[in-house]
């Protein structure tokens, strides 16, 4: 019988179990991508193809369905309220947000809890829940099919999104630049506006582009109060879907991919201007001097 002799300071090495786990996650991850891949790749193929049966490519190709979608779904009028409905609500929640995050983030009050938590409601909430109250009372106040409906519809469930996306940023810098600020002469607008506002541009670039986002694939609250020429895209793709009449399936195929080309071009450009720890990072260095 032979004995090893570990030599001096040397640990004897531990063998590691890998554990199944890990494989069962990433094999679940790789089978969700796949799948996302294949049914992405059959619209758009559909949306190109001729005719497509019992082939693995379609029989040709042809970029007429898209100039079809494009004149019979009427995409520039829904593509320019899509833009319209998108910007308007960005715009309007952020000029009504950005006051009440300040207040929530510099002010202890009575009710201030129970107050967030009604801000998460709109969010946690399924929109439908409040949609259909919603949509009843536009309706009563002749709002109901048209584009004022669709905005406040949006701009309901955007405002506390951007109050909760921008109370942390503003929680971060310290009061005492404010303070400093006013001691030396500053107003109160001239502190908000040359000392707060450069302090918490990321957040609002961050709050601004994922209020877009959403407004984008909002369909619950746009569906349900929108009219004929109300509708954003993703409620004119469900029309065209499910409208009766024959409708070539390869046109709508065209439809859904000019919709998802909309929605990433918002994505790349929010991954590209707002990444969360370069904003947390933006906002605590000018705190910590």
């Amino acid at each position: 019988m032979t004995t090893q002799v570990l030599a001096a300071g040397q640990r004897p090495r531990k063998r590691t179990v890998k554990s199944p786990f890990g494989w069962i996650v990433w094999a679940a991850v790789i089978f969700f991508f796949i799948n996302l891949f294949a049914v992405v790749a059959a619209v758009v193929v559909n949306s190109f193809g001729t005719q497509w049966f019992d082939t693995w490519l379609p029989s040709g190709w042809t970029l007429n369905y898209y100039a079809t979608a494009w004149q019979s779904y009427q995409l520039s009028n829904i593509l320019v309220v899509t833009v319209q409905v998108a910007l308007t609500v960005v715009v309007v929640s952020l000029v009504i947000g950005a006051p009440a995050a300040y207040v929530l983030a510099r002010r202890n009050f009575p009710g201030k809890k129970l107050l967030m938590l009604c801000f998460l409601l709109p969010i946690m909430v399924p929109p439908i829940t409040y949609g259909i109250p919603l949509a009843t009372l536009l309706y009563q106040l002749h709002l109901g099919g048209t584009l004022a409906g669709v905005l406040i519809a949006n701009i309901v469930p955007a405002i506390p999104f951007v109050i909760l996306v921008l109370t942390p940023f503003i929680e971060q810098i310290d009061p005492n630049i404010e303070s400093a600020a006013r001691m030396c002469g500053a107003r109160t607008w001239q502190v908000l506006l040359r000392i707060l506002m450069p302090l918490i541009i990321p957040g609002l670039l961050a709050a601004a582009l994922l209020v877009l986002v959403q407004t984008v694939a909002l369909f619950e609250m746009t569906f349900l109060v929108s009219g004929p020429g109300s509708q954003t895209l993703v409620v004119a793709l469900y029309y065209a879907v499910f409208a009766s009449g024959i409708r070539p399936a390869q046109a709508i195929s065209a439809m859904a991919v000019i919709y998802m080309l909309t929605t990433l071009v918002v994505l790349v450009i929010a991954l590209r201007y707002v990444s969360p720890t370069q904003m947390v990072a933006q906002v605590r260095e000018p705190s910590e001097h």
